[in-house]
Parts: structure tokens; C-alpha cells; sequence
């Protein structure tokens, strides 16, 4: 092999490293900012729900004087779900971000359980178009979360994915693209229980 051939050997093979590691570097670019546009949208439907709460507590006020503690326990794990989602937008993916939330979601979910519970206990409630309106969005406003939530675990497992397979594990190491923790549903103890069917 002449000089100038093994000259342009190396070189072809230097360009062909060099395009297969931006190739790595831009599709590990892509799926991480995929992951959190998926988090953004599940930013929307959260704010939407977070929105709705206090309304729903408005309504319930008239209803259930002497429940106060109810209603103020909703408002407190709402307002801790707010800053939870507020750290985990500023940080999708991150571990400790993604626990936190999921952690004060599932608070939120199990006292607003405990405010549907109460309205079935107060038919006055219960029949009122406010109440009924808000709950439905609310419904709706989980139904989406949901949605949102299984899109941006698609979208974090694609990435880890191709952040842990061979030779991108190698760039992803090197340039610091660390792995991203999937958003669980956590649900309060209550909820984990199963119904109790009895036919007497």
C-alpha cells in the first residue's frame, strides 16, 4: 500500500468515526429533548388540574362547614404538587424531580378522594351543577394526565434505550447524557386496595 493510499485510508476512516459519533451525539440530542416536549404536555394537563382544584374546594365550602380539614388538606397537597411539578419542569427526567412529583400526585390523588368521598356524603353537594361540572373536567384533566404520563415514559424509555446500547453507551458516557427516570403513577394506600364484593 502507497503512502498516499494509506494516507487517504485513515482519513476516510477518521471522517467515517467522526460522522458515526455526531450521528450517536445528535440522535441522543433528539430523543432527550423528545422526552421533554413529552414532560412539557404533561406540564399543561397538570396546571390544568391544579387550576381546577381550588374552584372545586370553593364549591365544596358551602357544603361542608365542618370538614374544614378535608378541604385544607386538598389545598395543602395541591400546593405541594405545584412545586413538585415546578422542580420536575425545570428537571424532566431526573431521578429525584420524577420521585417527588409522583410522590405529592399521589398525595393529591388520595385527599381528593377523601373530597369525592365527602361529597356523597352531602347529597346537596353531590347535586350541584358546579360540583358535577368541575368534577367531570377533573376526570377528564386525569384521563389526559394519564395520556401525557404513558407518552413521556415512551419518550424516556426510547431514550435510555439508546443511551445504554453499544457504541452510543460509550458516547452518552463520555458527553454526559445521564439516564432519565420514568414518571410512576403513585397511588395513596387507600386506592391500592382491593373493592370488597359481598352477595348476602
Amino acid at each position: 500500500m502507497t503512502p498516499t493510499l494509506l494516507i487517504v485510508a485513515v482519513l476516510a476512516t477518521g471522517l467515517l468515526f467522526t460522522v458515526m459519533v455526531a450521528g450517536m451525539f445528535n440522535n441522543l440530542v433528539a430523543l432527550k429533548n423528545r422526552f421533554k416536549n413529552a414532560f412539557a404536555q404533561i406540564d399543561v394537563q397538570l396546571r390544568r388540574r391544579y387550576d381546577l382544584i381550588p374552584n372545586l374546594v370553593e364549591v365544596a365550602k358551602g357544603y361542608i362547614k365542618h370538614e374544614r380539614e378535608t378541604l385544607e388538606a386538598v389545598i395543602k397537597a395541591r400546593n405541594a404538587a405545584v412545586m413538585a411539578a415546578d422542580q420536575a419542569g425545570r428537571h424532566p427526567g431526573e431521578r429525584q424531580a420524577m420521585r417527588e412529583l409522583a410522590g405529592a400526585e399521589g398525595a393529591l390523588s388520595g385527599t381528593l378522594g377523601k373530597l369525592f368521598a365527602l361529597r356523597e356524603a352531602y347529597p346537596d353537594l353531590k347535586a350541584n351543577q358546579n360540583m358535577m361540572q368541575l368534577s367531570e373536567e377533573l376526570t377528564s384533566t386525569e384521563n389526559r394526565v394519564s395520556f401525557a404520563r404513558q407518552a413521556f415514559n415512551d419518550a424516556v424509555m426510547g431514550y435510555n434505550t439508546a443511551r445504554e446500547s453499544f457504541p452510543a453507551n460509550i458516547i452518552a458516557g463520555m458527553l454526559r447524557f445521564d439516564p432519565a427516570e420514568l414518571l410512576e403513577a403513585v397511588e395513596a394506600p387507600e386506592q391500592r386496595q382491593a373493592p370488597k364484593v359481598s352477595f348476602n
